[in-house]
């Protein structure tokens, strides 16, 4: 997802994705344990989504707090 894709979006619909991402996460890297996976870019894909996502958030919190 892209940044700016990302901050079209509401706070609550952001959370909401990260929870959904870290969710896909989880069972990506329980299946990777177990299997090979058919696309192992896809954790690292999902990694730096949640991590933009948050960076957005915090970003957001700053801003609010400032002024």
């Amino acid at each position: 997802m892209k940044p700016e894709d990302v901050r079209e979006l509401g706070e609550a619909d952001i959370e909401q994705h990260i929870e959904e991402m870290q969710e896909e996460l989880f069972r990506l890297r329980f299946r990777s344990a177990t299997q090979a996976l058919e696309n192992p870019m896809l954790v690292r894909t999902l990694r730096r989504d949640i991590a933009r996502m948050k960076t957005i958030l915090h970003e957001r919190s700053f801003e609010q707090a400032e002024g």
